[in-house]
């Protein structure tokens, strides 16, 4: 789930002299190169004055979520975000992103790198084995699913969930195209909320260059997905019983891709401020959030560390972020979320290199902070959001899985694939579900027949349609397996949303549901995992990696699995 910029101490001195004087003695310099900003308006204020507050400070509103009193903005005023914070009308500015610089050069973008470990290897390619009759093709390759019993003989006999449940994927995109996939893909509903970005402020390469993308726009349409994140949780929540390839935990609900993640796995305030109240506007029933909202793995009100500008803006995304996740539950939708693949115990003080990972001013790169207790990552530590950390096919917390008494609330199957005999890396105890032909084809991953030539990657035939699916890991991969027990359980007891069509049932019950009917798990005998991992080197060798982390808590609620490992048996069987 998880990815990787500040200013020295003379731009501390410049932001605090900024902030220090009037609005109205601000003056107005330009950069000449115009920069995105998002807007936070002060609630109660009129839009027209919000509207003339935005105008004031140099900016020009491009785009406006006028549910939550957000908005887009645009200026070349290098003061901008200053000047904005001291309009009445305005509640905060935060910035988002440079604005038509060309690549100068690629870097190794924020790619999930817990989920994708292991990738390159080439050969002894994984022949998977047919299962029996009543599963799909390719189901004895799921130990998540048979780890939360959502198999032929469990929840998908009692209730494989109901097409008028929609489950919002707010992700890198999903691939509609995907056979597995495209049977329970709402194309209608779906949408993209970001456009890509081909550099950052320092002309580091982010998403690439228009004229590379595939369509050759940065602007992609929503049933595409050029990353694979997304496509993969979209699978696991809900990839349909039919005879090829695997199925998800509700094979029957309906996928909506509510697309807010860049190409480079980046994700930034608006387009998840967008998703959100999108889905709360649209009879979305319960929403996956594999991610952080970038530029912060943690957003701090007052960290010593921070200049008083970054202070600010990290203030503006924890207040706009808790008003989309408001505006959501409030409108019926259930929150899921990954808990992150920092393996830290969120309740305790923890270090942060990595932020901010994006560099929205040139210059920017990320330094070391100590981060309290009270900082949030969100959207995870948000408002209403049910964080889920990672267990692996042994059923112990996986090595990377963040946790945390107080923070998680449930568990489920996100991967481990050093839970081995061995502890070496093995892709079977991963997480395999759809993976997008277009990239495996783009990464040298198929044979010229189309077989694979990777252990991680595995094909699936039928009627002459072939699908390819993936092993990777992460709480990236957890999240969605909660996130589809609780669509079966909006299937279950939902009842007739009058105002959407299609079923409902208050976030609060399908929470409750989930969380009572988890499996509960208690924290090892000796309180502590000690992980020992055999990680692969360049050249051919293994260095021996040992890492320990402490549980807290009881076996009803502790803080490795919360409540519990998710069950979805158990969660429609009454």
């Amino acid at each position: 789930m998880r990815r990787t910029l500040i200013s020295a101490a003379c731009a501390v001195v410049t932001a605090t002299t900024v902030l220090a004087v009037p609005a109205s003695a601000l003056p107005n310099q330009t950069s000449g190169q115009a920069s995105e900003y998002v807007v936070l308006y002060k609630d109660g204020v009129s839009l027209a004055k919000a509207r003339a507050a935005v105008k004031a400070a140099g900016g020009t509103i491009v785009r406006e979520n006028t549910d939550v009193g957000v908005a887009t903005v645009r200026s070349t005023n290098t003061g901008f975000a200053a000047q904005a914070r001291r309009q009445g009308a305005l509640d905060g500015a935060a910035t988002n992103r440079v604005i038509g610089r060309a690549p100068k050069a690629a870097k190794v973008t924020k790619q999930f790198a817990v989920e994708k470990e292991g990738r390159g290897q080439t050969t002894g390619a994984t022949t998977a084995r047919t299962s029996k009759k009543a599963e799909e093709p390719l189901a004895d390759l799921q130990w998540d699913m048979k780890q939360i019993r959502a198999t032929a003989k469990g929840s998908y006999k009692v209730e494989p969930g109901d097409k008028r449940v929609l489950v919002g994927v707010i992700d890198t995109g999903i691939d509609g195209s995907h056979p597995d996939i495209r049977p329970n893909f709402n194309r209608a509903l779906s949408r993209n909320f970001t456009t890509d970005i081909p550099a950052d402020a320092n002309g580091d390469e982010v998403d690439g260059p228009c004229a590379d993308e595939p369509d050759k726009s940065c602007n992609d349409p929503a049933d595409v997905d050029e990353n694979e994140h997304g496509t993969h949780v979209a699978s696991t929540i809900a990839s349909p019983r039919n005879r090829l390839g695997m199925a998800g935990v509700a094979p029957n609900v309906s996928l909506v891709n509510l697309r807010a993640g860049q190409d480079s796995g980046y994700f930034f305030l608006q387009p998840s401020v967008d998703a959100l109240t999108f889905a709360g506007k649209h009879g979305i029933d319960v929403v996956n959030m594999s991610y952080y909202i970038d530029p912060w793995l943690f957003n701090c009100t007052n960290n010593p560390a921070d200049s008083p500008a970054d202070q600010a803006e990290q203030q503006t995304i924890i207040k706009a972020t808790n008003r989309a996740l408001d505006f959501a539950h409030r409108h019926g939708v259930t929150l899921v979320a990954a808990a992150g693949n920092e393996a830290i115990d969120y309740t305790k003080t923890n270090t942060d290199e990595t932020s901010p990972d994006f560099a929205s001013e040139p210059g920017e790169k990320p330094y070391t902070r100590t981060i309290p207790t009270s900082c949030l990552s969100l959207p995870g530590e948000g408002k209403h959001v049910i964080p889920v950390s990672s267990t692996g096919i042994s059923k112990r917390k996986a090595y990377y899985s963040s946790y945390g008494k107080g923070y998680i609330a449930v568990a489920a199957p996100g991967g481990d694939k050093y839970d081995t005999a061995d502890q070496k890396l093995n892709d079977k105890a991963g997480i395999w579900a759809a993976y997008p032909e277009s990239l495996a084809r783009e990464r040298g991953e198929l044979n010229a027949d189309g077989t694979p030539n990777t252990p991680r990657v595995v094909r699936s035939c039928k009627a002459g349609v072939c699908a390819y699916y993936q092993s990777i890991q992460g709480t990236s991969m957890a999240s969605p397996h909660a996130a589809g027990v609780a669509a079966l359980i909006v299937s279950r007891y939902g009842k007739r949303d009058r105002s959407n069509g299609g079923l409902t049932l208050a976030p609060a019950a399908v929470r409750s549901i989930l969380t009572g009917t988890a499996t509960a798990t208690p924290c090892p005998p000796t309180g502590s995992y000690t992980y020992t991992r055999y990680v692969k080197q360049p050249d051919g060798s293994f260095r021996k990696v040992v890492t320990t982390h402490a549980c807290e808590g009881s076996k009803s609620y502790n803080g490795f699995y919360g409540k519990g490992i998710v069950d979805a048996f158990n969660a429609v069987k009454r």
